[in-house]
């Protein structure tokens, strides 16, 4: 599959062909992908939300008045579901949100997001991050070169320090590494830059090579 591999300093561009990426045919992947996708959102969800029934809101033990004669509707607490201040019917308690997917349809998922945006031309390849940068202005430049619009996602395989302090607060650009990388970071990013590093690690992952 062929990629736009751009300079370092981005000005300057050529194409180069990179074997070992998956390759798709009609919908295959695609329900994976969607699957990873909600079970990545459901697992980042804290589900620490809490809200008190009437038998956990504190006070309404008595009675407010008496049940019958003062032309008022029954009531037995203060603390009804009724009353402001009381107590929250089905309300949200904390519960795990957690779904589990089978690793394969974890790697078919990567490989059809991969693939999509690979042949979408949503991936641009960059020969490397420069190690000697170290201004946010150096890093703002070259990504506005290859992408002048839009959330960007760097990757690396690893980042060099001096390019993690100069481009982590450039706000439309986010830093992953690639052996991090997953499918929804694939999906949610207008462009996606990599070093020729960085996807190297990422063809040795969708073909089961440790790297």
């Amino acid at each position: 599959m062929k990629f736009t591999v751009f300079s370092p300093d981005g000005t300057t561009s050529r194409e180069q062909d990179f074997e070992g990426l998956p390759t798709f045919e009609g919908d295959k992947g695609l329900q994976a992908v969607k699957e990873v996708i909600v079970a990545i959102n459901a697992n980042a969800r804290l589900g620490t939300h809490s809200t008190k029934t009437r038998g956990e809101v504190r006070g309404g033990g008595r009675k407010p008045w008496r049940q019958k004669g003062t032309g008022r509707a029954r009531a037995g607490s203060t603390r009804s579901p009724l009353w402001s201040g009381g107590g929250v019917v089905f309300g949200p308690k904390p519960r795990d949100y957690d779904k589990k997917i089978n690793g394969k349809v974890k790697a078919l998922a990567f490989s059809r997001a991969l693939f999509d945006r690979a042949t979408a031309g949503e991936i641009a390849v960059i020969e490397n991050f420069g190690h000697t940068v170290k201004k946010t202005k150096v890093v703002s430049k070259v990504v506005s070169l290859i992408a002048p619009k839009g959330r960007i996602l760097l990757v690396d395989a690893p980042f060099a320090s001096e390019t993690l302090v100069a481009a982590r607060n450039i706000e439309r650009v986010t830093l992953q590494e690639a052996a991090k990388l997953n499918t929804l970071d694939l999906a949610q990013y207008k462009k996606i830059i990599v070093s020729t590093k960085a996807l190297e690690t990422i063809i040795a992952r969708v073909n089961g090579e440790k790297n």
